[in-house]
């Protein structure tokens, strides 16, 4: 019996060797391909157990073919990562305007199995043009403004670009011509920075020009240093409360909270920026929590003693506001509610969504009365403060971000500022009235 099994084995292997080669390979393009310029680079993965043995890129346009890249030698290997370009520098038949980009693998063995991979493309050989408005721009430290800009040609982005970060632009309220910008100099950006707007078409064509910016020296804020003494009972309550099912030493699982969570959280926060409205959703100045004293400002830093040991320190980027416990937490402007929920080191959370990027934040809540889409009026109560989160007392913590960037909110309670940045370059319906 054990001859007879071992037999058939022996028969059934060449066959089984062979069937592999059969086996259509599977190809996966790493990033999404939409325009193609002058050498638009695409990174492609081909798993093939039987390697590769054909490889080609090819782009059509107006009914014509055009070979745009294919793999100099056949490849072994079952995974195989193909990075090359494809353009009008290397087919300098394409014109702009639409095309069709068609990838296609083939197997090694004996079966020579295909995979093929297309889609609809655009072509775009000429970068656009960009040019920033004439004003000048005052900035301030963790502080915002607004710029115009126009571009021509063919673009996919534009906005204005701080440092490492980035700011969208917008249409033109009532259809106006141009573009405008809201944008933030971080708290912690380098004071020579200079802010730019650009524009791209999505196939490495990247234009800038610089805004005219003035940082009166003066006038920068100076941002405090606090020494917060955390007691057994307060570390416990925030152990409890944040990291219920922890062990070790609670020194370090304090530290991770008060570093990686909030990080973590910051992360969520400014990922909510894609949730925002492409118009206005508020016409009045920005309020205060009412009758509130400030606890803490924007960008304090705040060391945290234990034992007379300082254990961490973090920058607080926000307005600790107290009234009194359990007091109605009152919605800062005319917004929609992106979220409504527990958010680690804030506790129970609301964020407030005003249009363009602009977003309220409302932290350590003890009840949320609203959900996610309610629409809310200025001033109008959203629930009550507490000190859920990382709060030693009961207050609501707030802040305001733009495009993902927490900022100083100060400026945006003053009517005049709003005027002289915001009203006077663009249109806000209603303010004033």
């Amino acid at each position: 019996m054990r001859i007879r099994v071992l037999a058939a084995s022996i028969l059934l292997s060449p066959l089984a060797v062979a069937l592999t080669g059969c086996a259509t390979p599977t190809l996966d393009v790493s990033s999404s391909v939409t325009t193609i310029g002058q050498a638009t680079p695409i990174a492609v993965h081909v798993h093939s157990a039987q390697g590769v043995s054909k490889f080609t890129a090819t782009l059509a346009q107006n009914g014509a073919q055009y070979p745009a890249w294919q793999m100099p030698a056949a490849s072994k290997d079952p995974d195989t990562t193909f990075n090359f370009e494809v353009g009008a520098k290397n087919t300098p038949q394409l014109h702009d305007g639409p095309a069709h980009l068609v990838l296609e693998a083939t197997s090694g063995g004996l079966f020579h199995s295909t995979v093929r991979w297309e889609r609809d493309v655009n072509v775009v050989t000429q970068p656009p043009l960009v040019s920033a408005d004439s004003d000048q721009h005052y900035l301030y430290l963790g502080m915002a403004d607004l710029a115009t800009m126009n571009v021509t040609g063919t673009y996919t982005s534009a906005g204005v670009r701080v440092g490492d970060q980035t700011f969208r632009a917008w249409p033109m309220p009532g259809g106006k011509p141009g573009i405008f910008s809201l944008f933030a100099f971080a708290w912690n950006m380098p004071s020579g920075t200079t802010p730019l707007v650009y524009a791209s078409n999505g196939a490495g064509n990247d234009v800038t020009a610089p805004l005219t910016v003035i940082f009166p020296k003066k006038e920068q804020p100076v941002y405090t240093q606090h020494e917060i003494q955390i007691t057994d009972q307060f570390m416990q309550k925030v152990l409890n409360e944040l990291d219920p099912n922890g062990t070790g030493d609670p020194i370090a699982r304090f530290v991770k909270i008060n570093t990686e969570m909030r990080q973590a959280n910051n992360k969520t926060l400014a990922d909510l920026r894609l949730k925002t409205a492409d118009r206005f959703l508020w016409s009045q100045p920005f309020t205060r929590q009412s009758h509130s004293q400030a606890e803490a400002t924007f960008a304090d830093v705040r060391s945290y003693i234990y034992h007379g040991k300082k254990i961490d320190q973090q920058v607080h980027l926000g307005y600790d506001l107290a009234v009194t416990q359990h007091v109605g937490v009152e919605a800062s402007n005319d917004g929609r509610v992106v979220w409504a929920a527990p958010l680690g080191i804030y506790g129970n959370c609301i964020v407030l969504d005003h249009g363009y990027g602009l977003q309220t934040i409302y932290g350590h809540m003890s009840r949320i009365d609203v959900h996610v889409g309610d629409m809310v009026k200025r001033s109008q109560v959203m629930g009550l403060s507490g000190m859920t989160g990382m709060a030693g007392g009961d207050h609501v913590h707030f802040a305001m971000q733009l495009d993902g960037v927490q900022i100083d909110p100060k400026e945006w309670w003053d009517a005049h500022w709003i005027k002289d940045h915001i009203v006077r370059r663009v249109d806000l319906p209603g303010f004033g009235k």
